[in-house]
This record gives structure tokens, sequence and C-alpha cells, in this order.
């Protein structure tokens, strides 16, 4: 497993969207979906805004394979189930993207629950 690059970790801190997708049986890559996503201690994070019933989380944690898209390139990638850092992903939301309802959203109990790391492969 490699490991995301000080500039792209930057950079993915720097943007407010990434598209995810997960690796179906054939290997195919699912239709990328955009989320909101941090950076934590180097670490990049995604959380799905409707908990498990999700469908792209469904599908990235079929396989745990799958594919993410920012600033125009894609890459092969690891999603992994970790919440060791949700007390710090919670105040990451929230300083990147504001107090509304939809970083509320996405730091409820519903969505903790699917707090992945992404790593690339």
């Amino acid at each position: 497993m490699s490991t995301w690059t000080t500039d792209e970790l930057r950079r993915l801190d720097q943007l407010t969207e990434i598209r995810v997708a997960g690796r179906r049986a054939d290997q195919t890559v699912r239709t990328l979906t955009i989320v909101w996503h941090v950076v934590v201690n180097d670490r990049l994070y995604v959380r799905s805004v409707r908990g498990t019933e999700g469908s792209w989380y469904k599908g990235v944690t079929r396989h745990h394979e799958g594919a993410i898209a920012f600033d125009g390139q894609t890459r092969d990638v690891t999603y992994i189930s970790d919440a060791t850092a949700d007390d710090q992903i919670d105040k990451a939301y929230f300083a990147k993207y504001g107090n509304g309802s939809p970083t509320r959203a996405i730091t409820n109990a519903a969505a903790k629950q699917t707090t992945l790391r992404i790593e690339p492969r």
C-alpha cells in the first residue's frame, strides 16, 4: 500500500469535494459519487451523510476497494473502517464546511458509523 504525498494531502484538504466509487466483483469501478471529505493527521476520511444506507457507502464497503477522483486525477484506493479519530474528524468537518445542517448531518451518530479512511493503492 502506498501513501498520500504531502502535496496530495494539501490539495485534498483545500478541495471541497471529491468523488468516490467502489469496485465491483468483476473489478470494474462503480459510478463516482461526490462526497465531502476531511484530512486529519495526514489521513483522508469520508462519511456517508445517509449512514449505512448510502448507496456509495454500500458500494465501497462491499469489497473495500475502489477509486477516488480529485484534481483531474483518478486513484485506486482502499477504504478502511476507522473510527479512531471521530472527534477530530467532526471538528475538521465543522472547520471546513461550517455549522450548517449538512455538517450536522455528516457528524451525527448515523454518519459516524460510516467513517472510512481512504488509502491509496
